[in-house]
């Protein structure tokens, strides 16, 4: 599922469009690898002890259950998450049904930091934190996949915005008030 061009603003360009790392979909591979040894083994035995047919329906039935809580919503919420970086945000959409998302103004992002425990470092993953300027918490990006490069271009789309004249309180391109002005 790609952004849509249809929500950028005029101007606006994606510079990143990111999705978690593979990772987050091995455990409900491996689940659904479980599932179906073990349905056909309980299907092998309800065959060989000769029990009543419908058996194996209820056996399938379970078995269809546990695929779709187990891997099917777990690949869904993957695939359905993506973060990304324009030249003047940062946009986060999450969600299968119900949808979610939280845009951040490059201009209102105050710090960028990333987080790589031993499998990041062996999967080449991370998370990205990204603190803003609000009395909002923060966002966290988990298993952002090559999470350094992320970082540094992060940080060079924010230097870009600054033009080093801007004090942090007021938007790139923001007539300026007077000095000596409280209002």
């Amino acid at each position: 599922m790609a952004f849509s061009d249809k929500l950028l603003a005029q101007g606006e360009r994606v510079e990143l469009e990111l999705r978690t790392h593979v990772k987050k979909i091995v455990l409900p591979v491996l689940a659904l690898v479980l599932i179906v040894a073990l349905t056909l083994g309980a299907i092998w035995l309800v065959r060989s002890q000769d029990w009543p047919g419908w058996l194996t329906w209820v056996v399938l039935g379970i078995a269809l259950l546990a695929t779709i809580a187990w891997v099917v919503v777990p690949i869904m919420k993957w695939r359905h998450t993506i973060y990304v970086i324009t030249n003047r945000r940062l946009i986060t959409r999450e969600g299968i049904v119900t949808r979610s998302g939280r845009d951040i103004p490059l201009y209102r992002i105050n710090d960028v930091t990333y987080e790589k425990g031993l499998l990041d470092r062996i999967l080449g993953c991370g998370t990205l934190i990204v603190s803003d300027a609000t009395d909002k918490a923060g966002v966290r990006l988990h298993d952002i996949p090559d999470v350094e490069q992320v970082h540094v271009r992060m940080n060079e789309l924010l230097f870009q915005v600054d033009d080093g004249t801007d004090d942090g309180e007021y938007p790139p391109g923001e007539p300026r008030r007077p000095r000596g002005s409280r209002y």
